[in-house]
């Protein structure tokens, strides 16, 4: 029998994954097309386009900003905004998501840079300006929907997902302050052999990472205060290891070289990777279990 608690009653009354978030799910699909369009004529023709585009480029930004859309989609009914601030939020995202596919990918087709544009066409340098804007609100309206899972009745509701959706936006506040690093170093690269991009995408796996600790631990009969310290477990390594990468790239070093902060990092995300495993070998022992009992009363 499943033992009663916190998670049990906010699972009744709390909203499902991706309810309601038709079109952001498609909005996200609609990047994994464009990256398989972009991945295909990468591989069939190369990825760079003179004078300064990159198709390679492209295929990664749409296939990043498909499982960011997919993600938010997932969490957004969580987060108890009204229906008309949802609307809004919905609508305005999906056109910044839409004109960012845009400008990223037929730019980097026509042999521009969309982001660092160097080209003297008035079209190029508008687009370019505009796309640094659409950035600048796509960050600011995300901040204002992570600000949504730090209220008290989120917490109510599902705790655990509050706790690791709380996480993740932190982690996600982190990836958009290595964005904006890139844009003012004027490149991914810094010092020696820094790569500010490793901070920036693994800050935004958090997204997927944590909550998904989180969404496992409520399908256990474990005791409310067992599947939160899960989840802080999951939250707390997977930030400090992103704290570890952020130093590294900070004093210019690569992440892959044999030094501390490296290894710190790779440990706090095996500490992380760890708090997951064990919440899907709860779920899938305790359906074991479940299976058993329902064989054992047919017979």
């Amino acid at each position: 029998m499943r033992v009663q608690g916190d998670n049990d009653q906010g699972t009744k009354q709390g909203r499902r994954l991706f309810e309601g978030e038709k079109g952001l799910v498609l909005t996200g699909l609609l990047g994994f097309v464009l990256a398989a369009v972009c991945g295909i004529w990468t591989l069939v023709n190369g990825g760079e386009v003179s004078p300064g585009g990159d198709v390679s480029k492209a295929f990664s930004f749409d296939a990043a900003l498909g499982i960011f859309l997919l993600s938010t989609a997932a969490i957004l009914p969580l987060s108890a905004m009204g229906e008309r601030s949802r609307f809004w939020f919905r609508r305005i995202y999906i056109g910044l998501a839409l004109y960012s596919y845009g400008a990223e990918t037929i730019q980097n087709f026509r042999g521009v840079n969309p982001r660092f544009v160097d080209s003297d066409s008035a079209f190029d340098q508008a687009a370019g300006n505009i796309f640094t804007f659409v950035a600048l609100f796509l960050v600011l309206f995300y901040l204002y929907l992570g600000i949504q899972f730090f209220r008290s009745n989120v917490y109510k509701l599902r705790p655990e997902m509050a706790i690791g959706i709380r996480y993740a936006m932190i982690a996600v506040t982190v990836s958009f302050a290595a964005g904006i690093w890139i844009s003012a170093n004027q490149g991914r690269f810094t010092g020696v052999e820094g790569n500010i991009i490793w901070l920036h995408g693994l800050g935004f796996h958090a997204l997927q990472a944590v909550p998904l600790v989180a969404w496992l631990v409520e399908r256990t009969t474990a005791n409310g205060r067992a599947r939160r310290a899960l989840v802080h477990t999951a939250g707390i390594s997977y930030l400090l290891g992103l704290v570890a990468i952020g130093w590294q790239t900070a004093e210019g070093r690569a992440l892959m070289e044999w030094s501390p902060l490296p290894v710190a990092a790779s440990v706090c995300f095996l500490i992380s990777l760890a708090a997951g495993a064990s919440a899907l070998r709860r779920v899938l022992r305790e359906a074991r279990m479940a299976g058993s009992e329902k064989r054992a009363v047919g017979v």
